[in-house]
């Protein structure tokens, strides 16, 4: 009985899906225009900010990349749940609880491309202002021809239009690098800016050659950053990989035990919360490991 009901339910969500998907039915149009009302509503400005320059970057959730990870999500919850509990209301609860973490984990990707982007910005400004001073042994003028440029973009290029503007209206570069070192806490900026702060204020004879030794460093801190992403994709891969094959130790399990075994042991209530626990852990490690993941993008 219990499987004909599974077969049921899990037929009826596959042709809702792929006939939402063929149709673009005004239901899911209606659906997600009112969870856009209740974003703006309530989404902080600065996650706003980075939704909509990980849209301008092109790499924004489609519709049909959140159908498919929905799906996968709610298709994936409801044939381990069912394989652990044989309940079908319990494996509905599990669906539904799997499917909401869908929006929490494009949230962690949208600020991994984000703070990816952001370094890469950084560099491009570190790496730009000091070949410009070297031409220009002014660090102002150094600014506004890395802003003319076009090499960088919003937020980075809007900011450094503010430490021009700083700069010329107070008359030194303390402020408007105070200004920059708290907008993007990095080290190649903090060394940079304190290299250009003692050439401006003490001068020295062989800036050049510093400002090459600077460049080095940069590009061997980029190296490093970039490797590290390749590894870290590697490790991520495996560790989903690895979570997975968690969940479906219960079929090894009932394996073991036999089906009608195992089905008769889960109706002892201290075996059925284990067994929800199990389930619990397994999720918060594969979550904690995604939000490690996509937080900790090893700029520096």
């Amino acid at each position: 009985m219990y499987v004909l009901e599974f077969i049921i339910i899990v037929f009826l969500m596959l042709f809702a899906v792929l006939y939402y998907l063929k149709k673009g039915d005004s239901l899911y149009k209606f659906v997600v225009d009112g969870a856009h009302v209740v974003y703006d509503k309530y989404a902080p400005y600065s996650y706003k900010a980075i939704r909509e320059k990980v849209k301008e970057l092109g790499q924004n959730f489609s519709v049909k990349d959140y159908a498919i990870q929905l799906t996968l999500f709610g298709g994936g919850a409801l044939v381990v749940s069912y394989l652990y509990f044989y309940n079908i209301i319990v494996s509905l609860i599990y669906v539904i609880v799997a499917m909401s973490v869908v929006p929490y984990l494009q949230y962690l990707r949208c600020k991994r491309i984000y703070s990816e982007f952001i370094f890469e910005q950084v560099q491009v400004y570190t790496t730009n202002t000091i070949m410009e001073f070297q031409t220009t042994q002014s660090f102002v003028k150094a600014l506004e021809g890395v802003y003319a440029s076009g090499v960088l973009q919003d937020p980075v290029l809007s900011d450094v239009k503010i430490m021009i503007d700083m700069s010329y209206q107070n008359g030194v570069i303390d402020q408007s690098i105070n200004y920059m070192n708290e907008r993007y806490d990095y080290y190649m900026t903090k060394n940079m800016h304190q290299l250009f702060l003692q050439i401006t204020k003490e001068g020295t004879r062989d800036s050049n050659d510093i400002l090459e030794n600077m460049l080095q460093d940069i590009d061997t801190l980029v190296e490093g950053v970039y490797r590290d992403r390749m590894d870290r994709k590697n490790f991520h891969r495996q560790f989903i990989q690895y979570g997975l094959m968690l969940y479906l130790l219960v079929m090894l399990i009932q394996y073991l035990l036999q089906v009608e075994t195992y089905r008769q042991l889960i109706k002892d209530p201290i075996v059925m919360v284990s067994l929800h626990v199990i389930v619990i852990l397994n999720s918060y490690f594969l979550i904690s490991g995604e939000k490690y993941y996509n937080e900790n993008v090893g700029a520096e």
